[in-house]
């Protein structure tokens, strides 16, 4: 196939199409739950994704628990004593958000965020002590955990990221650098580099326009085509088929 031919449903290139397959193979599984994972780096605009997905399929989102966490304040103000309990707790507060007893197969799921993120996070925010214990904990806990069937990889320029969290204003992201975006920057690209779990579609923010109905409804079409689920299925009554 030329790798410009333009997919007849997703009117997406070829090439790209198996970009997103990072060169496995990946089959739907109706017996799954049809989790949908946005991932990306602080401030790029995961959860205004989410929550407009979610208001597309009309299905619920599971959120980061951010404002939750009772010690991430003092951890970004530069408490590092505290970095292990503030990872520990999104860490078990996400398994049980995304335990596979707590999905029901076949039902559309989006989170904004992705759970394999948790040791990036770590890495960056935990000295070499904590990060051994941490990842001691956290293997075990990760085997309990949904694969997403879908993740959609949103990426920014750091600056834009920093101007959003300055908008947004949460008091505890005002001490974020950029140095610190441009090291996660780099770990999601590591992190997606070399992902074998599901499909991923890599999405500029600069591509989204909310006001733009067209643009949203264009990326909805391509999710569709990644996930099981009754109500995205469509019959083709010419053929009879799927």
């Amino acid at each position: 196939l030329s790798p410009k031919l333009l997919h007849p449903a997703m009117n997406v290139p070829v090439d790209e199409l198996a970009s997103r397959l990072n060169g496995c193979n990946f089959v739907l599984e109706p017996d799954k739950p049809q989790l949908i994972s946005i991932a990306g780096n602080i401030g790029v605009g995961k959860t205004t994704l989410a929550k407009e997905l979610a208001g597309r399929f009309e299905c619920p989102v599971l959120f980061e628990p951010y404002d939750a966490n009772p010690f991430m304040p003092e951890v970004y103000a530069g408490n590092n004593e505290l970095a292990l309990d503030s990872q520990l707790f999104f860490l078990t507060s996400r398994v049980e958000q995304l335990g596979r007893n707590n999905l029901s197969p076949g039902e559309i799921y989006i989170s904004d965020y992705v759970f394999d993120k948790e040791l990036i996070y770590a890495g960056a925010l935990l000295n070499s002590r904590q990060l051994e214990l941490y990842k001691e904990i956290y293997r075990p806990l990760a085997t309990k955990v949904t694969t997403p069937v879908l993740v959609i990889y949103m990426r920014d320029s750091v600056q834009n990221c920093l101007e959003r969290i300055h908008r947004r204003n949460r008091p505890y992201e005002q001490q974020i650098t950029p140095d610190f975006l441009k090291q996660l920057d780099y770990d999601y690209e590591q992190l997606f580099h070399d992902w074998k779990h599901s499909p991923v579609v890599r999405l500029s923010t600069l591509e989204l326009d909310y006001s733009n109905d067209g643009t949203i409804e264009s990326l909805v079409n391509q999710v569709k085509c990644y996930v099981s689920n009754k109500e995205c299925l469509v019959f083709d009554e010419t053929a009879g088929q799927i």
